[in-house]
């Protein structure tokens, strides 16, 4: 809880920070050139796939078993990227000449995949804390880095820049996260940074079966991209853009709390009695917030957008963001489950049903693009239905592998918890309009009222958090008293 307590502060924080860097360089550019960022942004984040090569999943759980590695694991992997990081810019050029792309794009996206370098080595050292459960360093660096690209970037629109003056911005940004990174990491006395070509060649081989998961996972949105790019208007791709920046914001609460379980699911996974407790305590609680963050979704997507974006240009996107409702719920479940798999050792047997999931999920774009964009003007539609049917994939595989460590009540409260969610939708509409100021902590109270209803939340629940606070409470009246007593 501690651990999920600092990422959640610090989400909270590059939360609010992100999606007012979002508005600010949408409203500025419009929607046409967002497009363009958006997939200058989709073709730097797959390259770094690669640069990644599965390298924060293996060096975290490495870090949580053997902390005394910390710094050949960390050395190690900081040259590792560098190297990879220079060598896929290079191979980003020649994809991106192969698939048409006009000369401006093509040169931008190899900019950008040079400016983040400073930025992914300096986050590399988030999985020394994350190892060593120190979450709260974690949270900081996202935090000053986002803080950092904000800054810079609206003093960049200020002056008038466009989509090129934002490339250095990432750069100088990514510069003062890599020395936060180091001071931190010095002043909290981990070891002494060490390359050696042994750990070099460790990471490379080890981390092989989880690239293939994180590839599978990124190759979705690649895809989703390119497609976008080549059967709808730009400008239906930068409404599209618009609609993923609030949704991979909203699916931050599952990876908080895959990201805070992940180092205890490692140690525990040679026990599995201490594994299935550890992951039945983190998936009711995660239940009951997909359903909720997808009932939210649908209720006040076009409060969203016209809050952050703006209706006059970017009005649709609200549309996008509403039919990513149900794939929402679907990612909450399947992150914590697919963490629980890695936990397990298993990263081969996810990537191959991911592979899976891309390829139904790249079937149904094909179909539901050309039909929303026809029907609506609206392609961005089909591609988010698109990822439900994905997702729906990865969470019966998901479920399956992990049979023997969950509990036969997990199909009793996904029933209980989509019920109240339904309801909540319902009991909402059924009202005349309420402001979303208001409605959003109505819906928030009516979901919990009906959850206590269905019996998803039961004294059991509520009693050891209020019994908690009452020996806080008088823990910290003791302190109080003793203060008292030593000074009259």
């Amino acid at each position: 809880m501690r651990n999920i307590m600092h990422l959640g502060m610090g989400q909270v924080a590059t939360t609010a920070l992100t999606m007012f860097l979002s508005a600010a360089i949408a409203r500025t550019l419009g929607a046409s050139d967002f497009g363009l960022l958006y997939l200058l942004t989709t073709i730097a984040t797959f390259a770094y796939v690669f640069v990644d090569w599965g390298h924060g999943s293996y060096v975290t759980r490495e870090v949580a078993i053997h902390p005394e590695r910390s710094g050949e694991l960390l050395g190690s992997v900081l040259a590792v990227r560098t190297a990879t990081a220079l060598l896929m810019c290079l191979i980003a050029v020649g994809l991106t000449t192969l698939f048409g792309y006009d000369m401006r794009t093509r040169v931008l996206a190899a900019l950008l995949i040079l400016a983040w370098i400073p930025q992914f080595l300096g986050l590399s050292y988030s999985w020394i804390f994350r190892g060593n459960e120190r979450m709260q360093y974690d949270a900081i660096l996202q935090v000053v880095l986002k803080l950092a690209t904000l800054s810079l970037a609206l003093a960049a629109l200020t002056m008038g820049g466009r989509v090129v003056a934002l490339i250095p911005v990432y750069g100088a940004a990514g510069v003062i996260t890599l020395v936060a990174a180091v001071v931190m990491y010095r002043r909290l006395g981990f070891p002494r940074l060490r390359v050696t070509r042994a750990t070099a060649r460790e990471l490379v081989w080890n981390g092989a079966p989880l690239m293939a998961m994180s590839l599978a996972v990124a190759v979705q949105p690649y895809i989703d991209a390119n497609i976008l790019y080549g059967r709808v208007p730009q400008q239906v791709l930068g409404w599209y853009g618009a609609a993923w920046t609030i949704a991979g914001t909203l699916v931050a609460p599952a990876v908080i709390v895959g990201s805070a379980l992940y180092p205890r699911l490692a140690r525990a996974a040679a026990d599995p009695p201490e594994f299935a407790r550890a992951l039945s305590e983190a998936f009711r609680p995660l239940l009951m917030l997909a359903v909720l963050g997808g009932v939210g979704t649908f209720l006040f997507a076009d409060f969203a957008i016209g809050l952050i974006y703006g209706d006059e240009k970017f009005g649709p996107a609200a549309n996008t963001l509403k039919a990513f409702a149900p794939a929402l719920v679907l990612i909450y479940i399947g992150m914590v489950l697919g963490y629980s798999i890695l936990a397990a050792g298993r990263a081969t047997a996810l990537a191959k049903v991911k592979i899976a999931a891309v390829v139904v999920t790249t079937g149904l774009e094909l179909v539901l693009i050309s039909w929303f964009q026809t029907r609506y003007g609206n392609g961005g539609m089909g591609i988010v239905l698109a990822m439900a049917g994905g997702e729906l994939v990865m969470v019966g595989a998901a479920l399956v592998m992990l049979r023997h460590a969950l509990s036969g009540r997990i199909l009793l409260d996904l029933l209980r918890t989509l019920a109240a969610g339904g309801a909540t939708i319902l009991a909402l509409r059924a009202l005349p309009a309420i402001p979303a100021p208001l409605g959003i902590p109505l819906c928030v109270a009516t979901f919990a009222v009906l959850l206590v209803m269905t019996g998803m939340i039961t004294r059991g629940d509520i009693e050891p958090l209020l019994s908690r606070i009452g020996r806080r409470r008088s823990a910290a009246l003791k302190a109080d008293g003793d203060q008292v007593a030593l000074n009259p």
